[in-house]
C-alpha cells in the first residue's frame, strides 16, 4: 500500500512542476508591449555595462593609442590628421571599441535573457554554455580582423604606392574602416550560433544545409561583398573564406543539435 506521506510528496512536486511550466508558458506569451519593454530594458543594461568597460579602458588610452598608430603604420603608409579634434576624437573611438569588445560577454547574456521567455526549461539551460561559445566566436572573429583580415586588406591598398606617389590614409577614415573590419568579422562568426537555435526550433537541419550548399556559396559571396568597408575582391575574398568554413561547421552543429523527428 501506498504511504500517504510518499503520495503527498509526489502530488506536491506534480503540483510544483505544473506551477513551473505554467509560469515559463506564462513568459512565454508576454505581449507586444511587454517585450518591447524587456528590449528596452536589456539595452539599458548593455549600455551600462559598455560605458563601465569604456570608463576602465579609458585609463589606458595613451599605452591603447601608441599601440594603435605603430599597429596601423606597421602595415604600410604613414597616418595623418589634418583636423584638429581627430586625434581626440580617435582616442575616444578607441576606447569606446575596447568598452564594446570587453562588455560582449555581458551583451551576450543579456541577449539571452531577452529570448529565454521563448524557450522551453530545458533551453533555457543552455545559457552559460551560449555565453561562453558566443564570446569565444565574437573573440575569434575579432582577433581573426586584427590579425589577419586588417592586415591584409591594408598591404593590399599600400601595395599601389610608387614613385611620385604617396600613401599617407587619414587617422579617422583608417579607424572607421578598422571597426568595421572587427565587428563585422566579429558578427560573422556568429554563424554556428545562429545556425543551433534554427537547428533546435526545427527551421534547418544538417541535410537541408549540405543540399543547399552550392547556393550558399553564392549567398556567402554576395553577403560578403554588401558587407565588406571597400569594393575590392581582397576584402571580399577576406569575409567570405570564413564565412564558408563557418558554413561547415554550421552544419556539423545542426546535425549535433538539430531538432529530432517525430517518429
Amino acid at each position: 500500500m501506498t504511504d500517504p506521506a510518499d503520495l503527498g510528496r509526489t502530488l506536491g512536486a506534480d503540483d510544483d512542476l505544473d506551477q513551473t511550466t505554467d509560469e515559463a508558458s506564462d513568459r512565454g506569451r508576454m505581449t507586444f508591449l511587454e517585450h518591447l519593454d524587456e528590449l528596452r530594458k536589456r539595452i539599458i543594461y548593455s549600455l551600462y555595462a559598455v560605458i563601465a568597460t569604456c570608463l576602465v579602458a579609458f585609463f589606458f588610452w595613451q599605452e591603447v593609442f601608441a599601440y594603435f598608430v605603430r599597429y596601423f603604420s606597421s602595415y604600410g603608409g604613414k597616418l595623418i590628421y589634418s583636423e584638429p579634434m581627430a586625434g581626440f576624437m580617435f582616442s575616444l573611438q578607441l576606447t569606446g571599441l575596447l568598452g564594446v569588445i570587453a562588455a560582449a560577454p555581458f551583451i551576450f547574456a543579456q541577449l539571452w535573457l531577452f529570448v529565454a521567455p521563448g524557450l522551453y526549461t530545458r533551453e533555457k539551460r543552455v545559457v552559460i554554455p551560449f555565453v561562453i561559445c558566443s564570446t569565444v566566436l565574437f573573440f575569434s572573429g575579432a582577433y581573426f580582423g586584427h590579425a589577419i583580415g586588417f592586415p591584409a586588406m591594408w598591404r593590399f591598398f599600400a601595395s599601389y604606392e610608387i614613385a611620385g606617389l604617396s600613401y599617407m590614409p587619414a587617422l579617422d577614415i583608417t579607424f572607421a574602416f578598422y571597426v568595421k573590419v572587427i565587428l563585422g568579422l566579429g558578427a560573422t562568426f556568429q554563424m554556428p550560433m545562429l545556425v543551433y537555435f534554427l537547428a533546435r526550433f526545427g527551421i534547418v537541419s544538417a541535410k537541408f544545409l549540405v543540399k543547399q550548399f552550392r547556393y550558399a556559396i553564392l549567398i556567402i559571396s554576395i553577403v560578403a561583398a554588401v558587407i565588406t568597408p571597400s569594393a575590392d575582391i581582397v576584402t571580399m575574398l577576406i569575409f567570405a573564406a570564413p564565412m564558408l568554413v563557418l558554413y561547415v561547421i554550421s552544419i556539423g552543429v545542426a546535425w549535433m543539435f538539430g531538432k529530432p523527428k517525430q517518429p
